[in-house]
């Protein structure tokens, strides 16, 4: 069976939702596609370019739905859909947040659509500096955000059992921890709710620059 570079990196997502970030290497997806592993070292020479082809690739398919419905929607609604979009994009797959971190771009389709949401922002009365800190804010904290989501739901709908909600509980006793032990629900549980109410506190901090 013959490979492209296309090939290897959708067989690489494929394989980060079966075995995960740390057990996926090139030898393994060889065999999952059938090649031999130098075939996969043909196009990456080593896990981290695959990774980078991988990321962009999550990123590039994610990025229709970093934009809102209307376009002359105000700019909040611009940046509500960047930051829903990319949580969205990076929930697709398994460690799919530990995945994107610190990888890099191969191709410029993701950057376009940025592209366009930073425009809306300074045609909204932001400068460029103040576009761009606002963008990588709602980045970082989206990046973020999934990546401690993922570690709670290693998979959709499937909480991990380092993560138990009523052994936290017991754990953390009333007369000493009476905040924290309100917490774990907060925290660990209902990630839509909380990321939603930490992205309005992020814009609510950029409505007062405008």
């Amino acid at each position: 069976m013959k490979v492209n570079r296309e090939s290897v990196v959708r067989g690489g997502l494929r394989m980060l939702n079966e075995v995960g970030l740390e057990q996926l290497t090139l030898r393994l997806l060889g065999r999952e596609l059938g090649v031999q592993a130098t075939a996969i070292y043909w196009h990456f020479a080593n896990k981290q370019a695959l990774l980078d082809a991988m990321a962009t690739l999550l990123l590039a398919e994610g990025a229709p739905h970093l934009l809102p419905q209307k376009q002359s929607a105000e700019w909040d609604v611009w940046i509500t859909a960047f930051g829903h979009g990319l949580r969205r994009a990076l929930l697709a797959y398994r460690d799919g947040a530990r995945m994107v971190a610190g990888t890099r771009l191969t191709d410029k389709e993701y950057m376009r659509t940025v592209e366009r949401i930073g425009q809306r922002l300074v045609e909204s009365g932001f400068t460029t500096r103040q576009a761009v800190v606002l963008l990588g804010t709602v980045y970082s904290y989206t990046l973020s955000f999934v990546q401690e989501e993922q570690v709670v739901y290693p998979s959709p709908g499937e909480r991990s059992p380092q993560y138990d909600l009523q052994q936290r509980s017991e754990w953390l006793s009333r007369e000493e921890f009476p905040l924290l032990r309100q917490a774990g629900p907060i925290l660990l549980d209902r990630f839509d709710r909380r990321y939603k109410e930490g992205l309005e506190l992020i814009l609510r901090g950029a409505e007062r620059t405008q």
